[in-house]
């Protein structure tokens, strides 16, 4: 077990309310339970987003594309807190300002390690500075791309195995934002 996998994680309820808290290596082990969580975005000037392979030594969902990084806060941490620290030892990226855009709550078995995700994941967004060359943790991260958010949706849609099945959800929670309001406040 790494010693990631030793760290606490907030155990929440549906409404994302605390209620203690479990390892992580706990709380992924079947059936789950759930608990808190981020994934985070990086976009460049032309709005597409950062997306990583994950890593073949990942214990859910190994070699999978993801967004830019996820991660777990630990209990009371601060989410933009949380999420700079991952982007920092996932991407090597530092003092990108962070914005929630939603929350995405899901439950997802891994096949390949009968590990499972059940997950109130929090979906941040930022903008990469101009620049600025992540340099990815070889652990964490197998490759990265840059993708419109309208062609990772269909990718993602059309191929669900080639990607983390919270990609959909989380990326739909980042398009939900990033829509124009309607003339009639919509």
């Amino acid at each position: 077990m790494t010693a990631r996998e030793a760290h606490l994680v907030e155990l929440v309820d549906a409404e994302g309310r605390a209620l203690g808290t479990a390892t992580v290596a706990e709380s992924h082990q079947a059936p789950g339970r759930l608990h808190r969580a981020f994934s985070v975005f990086l976009r460049d000037e032309f709005g597409q987003v950062l997306l990583q392979q994950r890593a073949a030594v990942k214990t859910r969902f190994p070699l999978r594309w993801a967004n830019t990084c996820c991660g777990h806060p630990l209990p009371g941490e601060a989410l933009p807190v949380a999420a700079a620290r991952r982007l920092v030892e996932e991407l090597g990226v530092d003092g990108v300002e962070l914005t929630e855009v939603g929350v995405y709550a899901y439950y997802a078995e891994d096949p390949a390690t009968g590990r499972v995700e059940y997950e109130y994941d929090h979906v941040l967004v930022g903008d990469l500075p101009s620049g600025v060359r992540p340099s990815p943790d070889p652990d964490e991260v197998a490759d990265l791309r840059w993708v419109s958010v309208p062609v990772l949706l269909a990718e993602a849609e059309s191929d669900p195995r080639s990607y983390a099945p919270w990609l959909l959800g989380v990326t739909q929670r980042l398009a939900l934002e990033a829509r124009p309001a309607q003339p009639d406040g919509r």
